[in-house]
């Protein structure tokens, strides 16, 4: 990602591009072609040597396996190792893609997602005219596997951020971390991170014909125990190799280490890939200590429910009181012809050609609490309607060429009171365009919300007139 890079706006590819190779496990050769899509489209996998041509979402909820990477399945078609590939496109800035492929795994080329990554840049990245809605984790979610000995939290964190901690009780491989500080880091600190296995989950995989695709240049292989020269002379044999031996550090001899944590670095790549899986952009600091892919997508679909259940409050305005306001009291009154009793914006702390946010402090002075519910006070839900007209007011006043104005109520459509507002709330009322003011008539949305709640929603329709 340049400078140049929007993180706000949505990403695809410039034009397709494609690549070929085996499967790791399968040893199916694959040719899997990543195609532009467009805004909303998210990450989807097409079967296209399957009839029909099934699609299959990037969805955590449709994870079948993960036993050795992660396996998705709908309309009776699978993909599976998605991982690595998932990580490039993230970790580049790609929100919308159609992953062609014509076999049932992606191809794992030297075992990281570098090669994925160095085809996204060949294709171009493309901004598209749609703002990307990243969901801020605002509280602290947390997953255990006691079985597994793995911990994953999400942090509220200004951006996506990752931290990996691995332990295998290998003396190899003692402990080690990796961090992600910003997905800038992405491409140059975890793409050419390759994966890793153990000597014996090696022989295991090779005892069951499990790994036809393995290459000896698409894996690190730990030795945490003692060999044979027999085992090296059937391994030296299933890699295609004249001798294999194990190195000082206790890896094979088939590869470098690109970092010296490597293995983390790869774990970490994991967890990008599979948290791709939510299907929304996240904001927040993963921590994931001992994680693996079950555990990734176990997380990852805690953190889609989390999102599903509190949506609404993706775009919940931001009130600081220590900051000054764009337009304070005095401002307002000359923008609005509204007076006491019936001004109901105290400050506007947010404005820009399509959005307004304004504040109410409702406090027990209010003149309407002496008359509506006595001993109840509840603040008429027609006035806190009123409110966001009068914010709206000043948004479409904004948006106008220079001039005095006045604006006048069209109509009110879908409007909801959702939890009663009291004496002691601080309204934050928010005004969104929804259409470009045409002949001085203006479309808007308006929420009020208390805190991280709705209080009421409205679409608000309203007519500016020139004066004299």
């Amino acid at each position: 990602m340049d400078a140049s890079f929007n993180p706000d706006k949505q990403h695809t590819l410039s034009t397709a591009i494609s690549i070929s190779g085996t499967g790791l496990h399968t040893g199916v050769n694959v040719d899997m072609t990543l195609k532009p899509a467009n805004p909303g489209f998210g990450f989807q996998f097409q079967r296209i040597d399957l009839p029909g041509q099934p699609i299959i979402k990037a969805d955590c909820d449709l994870v079948t396996d993960t036993s050795r990477g992660t396996t998705l399945e709908d309309n009776g078609a699978k993909v599976s190792t998605v991982e690595h590939v998932l990580a490039a496109l993230v970790g580049m800035g790609i929100d919308n893609c159609l992953i062609e492929v014509n076999g049932p795994e992606m191809p794992i080329i030297d075992g990281s997602s570098q090669p994925f990554v160095e085809i996204i840049e060949e294709a171009g990245i493309l901004e598209q005219d749609a703002a990307k809605a990243w969901y801020s984790i605002d509280t602290n979610l947390t997953h255990f596997d006691e079985l597994k000995r793995v911990e994953m939290t999400a942090l509220p964190a200004t951006e996506y951020k990752v931290t990996t901690l691995i332990d295998f009780n290998s003396p190899v491989l003692g402990t080690q971390h990796a961090g992600l500080k910003s997905l800038r880091e992405f491409k140059a600190e975890i793409s050419p991170c390759r994966t890793f296995c153990f000597l014996h989950e090696l022989e295991m995989l090779l005892a069951h014909n499990l790994i036809k695709g393995g290459d000896i240049n698409n894996a690190i292989v730990v030795v945490d125990r003692k060999t044979t020269e027999e085992e090296m002379a059937r391994l030296a044999k299933a890699f295609r190799r004249e001798k294999i031996e194990v190195k000082s550090e206790g890896y094979l001899n088939n590869l470098e280490l690109r970092f010296p944590n490597e293995p983390a670095r790869h774990k970490l790549l994991d967890v990008i890939g599979d948290l791709a899986l939510i299907g929304y952009p996240i904001k927040a600091h993963i921590i994931a200590n001992r994680p693996g892919h079950s555990s990734n997508v176990d997380f990852a679909r805690k953190i889609k429910q989390y999102i599903k259940k509190n949506k609404h409050t993706k775009d919940v305005p931001v009130y600081d009181p220590n900051q000054p306001p764009l337009y304070n009291l005095q401002q307002i009154e000359k923008k609005l012809p509204h007076r006491y009793p019936f001004l109901l914006v105290d400050k506007i702390i947010e404005l820009s050609d399509r959005h307004i946010v304004g504040i109410k402090n409702v406090t027990f002075n209010e003149n309407f609490f002496t008359g509506h519910f006595p001993g109840n006070p509840v603040m008429p839900g027609v006035l806190q309607v009123e409110a966001l007209a009068q914010t709206g007011g000043i948004l479409a006043m904004n948006a106008m060429p220079p001039g005095d104005y006045d604006t006048y109520f069209l109509k009110i459509d879908n409007c909801k009171f959702k939890q009663k507002v009291v004496p002691g709330d601080t309204l934050m009322l928010k005004m969104e365009l929804t259409a470009p003011i045409r002949r001085g008539i203006c479309e808007m949305r308006g929420t009020v919300f208390v805190g991280n709640k709705v209080a009421t929603e409205a679409d608000l329709v309203a007519q500016l007139v020139k004066r004299g």
